[in-house]
């Protein structure tokens, strides 16, 4: 019984350590100090996010024929999940979306990009559909290609199955030089599906946040870029722009979602209908 116990006090104070509203921007999205949980996350993700894997889920959710609902009924759903990948905080994703948006708006950015915001991790409902997390969260990287050294945790790739295809180890894999990440499949999870829910409604700005907003190895190391083309780099400024509200809003206070939803629930109804197909 002992070790459950010990288990469960280093659990707790894993978490005292990662809600650190004093966080240095340094010590945000540090994998050498990741727990067990993270790191086997990482293992699951790399071994099974295979290109046909990944083609496989895009077409089946770009359907979306699992329901309609509202925002809100999607952010309640939220309420539920804590991001097994996410080494920097314990929120629920409806408080972490909240807090970043909230950032946004701190700093005067438009009122697209505050929605941005508040919506960019909405398509972790996929978990209540039954995927596995490894489905949904953590980093995204294109499949088809060979693995960037960037990429978190790359030597759990050595298991996965596209690894002994030849054809999709190369630079370019099969994909053509600055072919456009339109053209490019990334691993899948809730990025991708949030940009299929919300193509009909957001600026290409915010969609490219949606779409991206995981894809570390690009926006953030700058790998990758020789399968972009000038329109991504151009919309890439607000992938950057947008990934310090996302990441270093985790050391903020946590935010009175009560207090706040009346600002956001009118901010919502401007731009996106009062049901949506998901």
């Amino acid at each position: 019984m002992s070790h459950v116990v010990d288990a469960a006090e280093q659990w707790e104070e894993f978490v005292r350590e990662r809600y650190d509203p004093n966080k240095d921007k340094e010590n945000f999205r540090n994998y050498e100090t990741a727990t067990p949980g993270v790191r086997e996350f990482y293992r699951l993700n790399h071994t099974f996010q295979t290109r046909e894997f990944a083609v496989a889920k895009k077409a089946d959710y770009s359907q979306l024929n699992r329901r309609q609902m509202s925002v809100w009924e999607a952010m309640d759903q939220l309420e539920t999940v804590v991001d097994d990948s996410d080494p920097d905080t314990d929120l629920s994703q409806i408080a972490h979306n909240m807090q970043t948006a909230e950032a946004c708006r701190r700093d005067g950015r438009p009122r697209w990009f505050i929605l941005a915001g508040l919506l960019h991790d909405l398509g972790k409902v996929l978990c209540l559909y039954g995927e596995p997390q490894w489905a949904v969260v953590g980093d995204t990287f294109p499949v088809g290609c060979a693995w960037s050294d960037k990429i978190v945790y790359r030597e759990y790739f050595r298991d996965n199955p596209d690894g002994q295809k030849p054809e999709l180890q190369t630079r370019l894999g099969v994909y053509s030089e600055g072919c456009g990440l339109g053209n490019v499949d990334m691993s899948f999870g809730h990025d991708e599906y949030l940009y299929q829910v919300m193509k009909p409604y957001l600026p290409e700005e915010a969609l490219y946040i949606f779409r991206y907003h995981s894809f570390y190895p690009c926006h953030r190391e700058n790998d990758y870029q020789y399968l972009m083309n000038d329109h991504d780099r151009k919309m890439f400024h607000w992938v950057k722009e947008f990934n310090q509200y996302d990441l270093y809003s985790k050391s903020h206070e946590k935010p009175d979602v009560a207090k706040l939803r009346p600002y956001y629930e009118e901010l919502v109804s401007e731009f996106l209908p009062a049901q949506i197909r998901w």
